[in-house]
């Protein structure tokens, strides 16, 4: 297996909007990224991921972009961008940067020309028919909007704000890849791709057979020539880290985009987890974990995640927020940090960040939520039920602002936040953490730390055992001679650990644990609510 810089590394996602506000209009900002850069260095991650900064109307909280080569007012200027570029890579850390290509805003001048007229040298940029199909978007019940000036149909696989843009056109396809190298040029470490492999459109677009099933949207022909030709135009020039937004895909899948020789992408985000399973399934989150490292480990690398900008936070959705908020922080971080692949942060996490549950839909913003509760409304649904069913999966739960310490705002601004903050952050929060040894934000560093330190971490192979156990997921890492067990109870209830005795009598030195040493004579193999273990074995 090639070792590389990229493959080692930790990524911290800064969702700029809601991680710190220096002008007091509610949002945060780029100098608010640039305050905070020591406290992200302190954590030992090594790669920023900043969420869009790029001009636009901000109907999608930046993925609607009018201007690619801009920065939009509500993050700052250019130059600020130019800053933190600066700072970034003054203290030894990377930044890649969202792009996102599908669509454009429909306020992008592109855009705005190919709708003018049918005879518009940018018609061809977009996609335009005169009649329509059966597909619904992610955010509405059709991909296809009607503009009345030109008597046609065009497509988005988002908000009818998000027009796709049409990639079978060469000079689309150009003038993304001069924008790429625009950023490249001024020195950011790569790109984090938002739903890469929606490009490639399905040919004629015939119905669907179940038009709820939305995943004809991806992984279609011509999406693989795409993107080596991106890669062998742009990427390949660069010393740069990609990570692909894949959904829809297998690990058979994940190879052809993130395989070490397909000349593609590093690496994927896939979302068998995060989108297909509300709650946590410890035999289905199990299988999902030896399908993708069978399929995947010494041909390409996965990514691992359990929650980010549009996911419910994770102690919230899988874990237990409430009696055992630290516990399950942690014990979820050592499932993380010790599967194969490359562990991702998302901003909060690291202190054990809750999601929230706001009193009515109009204190929410995100425009899925919104738009699908409009549409079940006006199907003669009770609202309360909708809202209700909305709940527990809306983007919002993970959107809101940072929670730096328990004076007014959470510290996050001096002025009116643009989302309402959690009402938990007076006790969850950085000042906090930092006060107490014991505390989620500590956990992290030590885990990113052991990280650093043991390469059986990153490049050890993963070897599942009690494997129908359903509390405690356990696995060996092993790379030479450095042979490591982790141990997490993933539940609520106390469980005895049925290892073999020659399995417990190889039992070393505990490298991490998120539970104080036992007292007396507890048995040694007595898992508490969701403790996690990790023990180094003698060979």
């Amino acid at each position: 297996m090639n070792k590389t810089w990229w493959k080692e590394a930790v990524v911290y996602q800064v969702y700029w909007r809601s991680f710190y506000d220096t002008n007091g209009d509610g949002y945060g900002d780029l100098q608010g990224v640039i305050d905070k850069l020591d406290y992200i260095r302190s954590l030992g991650v090594d790669v920023i991921w900043l969420n869009p900064c790029y001009g636009s109307p901000d109907v999608d909280n930046g993925y609607d972009i009018s201007d690619y080569r801009s920065v939009m007012a509500k993050a700052g200027t250019m130059a600020t961008f130019e800053r933190l570029l600066e700072e970034v890579h003054a203290r030894g850390l990377k930044l890649i940067m969202d792009l996102v290509v599908n669509h454009t805003s429909d306020q992008h001048p592109w855009f705005v020309e190919s709708r003018s007229s049918k005879d518009n040298p940018k018609r061809d940029y977009y996609i335009w028919r005169k009649e329509k199909n059966n597909w619904r978007s992610y955010f509405t019940p059709s991909t296809w909007e009607w503009d009345e000036k030109t008597g046609e149909h065009y497509f988005h696989s988002f908000a009818t704000e998000q027009p796709d843009l049409n990639w079978s056109n060469p000079q689309v396809r150009e003038e993304i890849y001069d924008m790429m190298r625009f950023w490249l040029d001024k020195g950011i470490d790569g790109f984090r791709m938002d739903v890469i492999n929606l490009l490639a459109k399905q040919e004629g677009f015939p119905d669907a057979d179940n038009p709820d099933v939305i995943s004809y949207l991806g992984n279609n022909p011509g999406i693989h020539e795409y993107l080596q030709e991106m890669n062998d135009k742009v990427l390949r020039h660069y010393d740069i880290f990609t990570v692909g937004e894949i959904p829809f895909v297998s690990p058979e899948d994940g190879v052809l985009y993130a395989g070490e020789h397909r000349n593609e992408l590093n690496t994927l985000f896939h979302f068998e987890v995060c989108d297909y399973m509300a709650h946590w399934d410890m035999s289905r989150f199990k299988e999902i974990q030896k399908r993708w490292y069978d399929g995947m480990w010494g041909k390409g690398w996965n990514s691992q995640f359990l929650n980010n900008h549009d996911h419910t936070r994770l102690v919230t959705r899988f874990g237990n927020d409430s009696a055992y908020r630290v516990e399950s922080a942690k014990c979820f971080a050592t499932l993380l940090h010790t599967l194969p692949g490359m562990p991702y942060v998302y901003q909060g996490e690291e202190i054990g960040m809750t999601g929230v549950r706001f009193g009515n839909i109009d204190d929410y913003n995100d425009i899925a939520m919104k738009n699908k509760y409009k549409e079940e409304v006006a199907k003669g649904r009770d609202p309360q039920e909708v809202f209700e069913s909305l709940l527990h999966l809306s983007r919002d739960n993970s959107r809101t602002p940072m929670q730096w310490d328990d004076s007014d705002n959470a510290g996050f601004s001096q002025g009116h936040p643009w989302i309402k903050l959690n009402p938990n952050y007076p006790d969850i929060n950085v000042k906090q953490a930092l006060a107490d040894p014991d505390s989620v934000l500590y956990y992290y560093r030590n885990l990113i730390r052991l990280r650093k330190e043991h390469d059986v971490m990153v490049y050890g192979s993963f070897e599942p055992i009690l494997e129908d156990h359903p509390q405690i997921y356990a696995y060996y890492r092993k790379l030479e001679n450095e042979h490591w067990l982790v141990l997490l109870n993933i539940s609520e209830q106390e469980t005895l650990c049925p290892l073999p005795e020659k399995a417990i009598s190889e039992l070393g030195e505990v490298m991490i644990r998120n539970y104080p040493e036992p007292a007396g004579e507890t048995d040694p193999m007595l898992l508490r609510p969701y403790e996690a273990r990790i023990y180094r074995v003698g060979i």
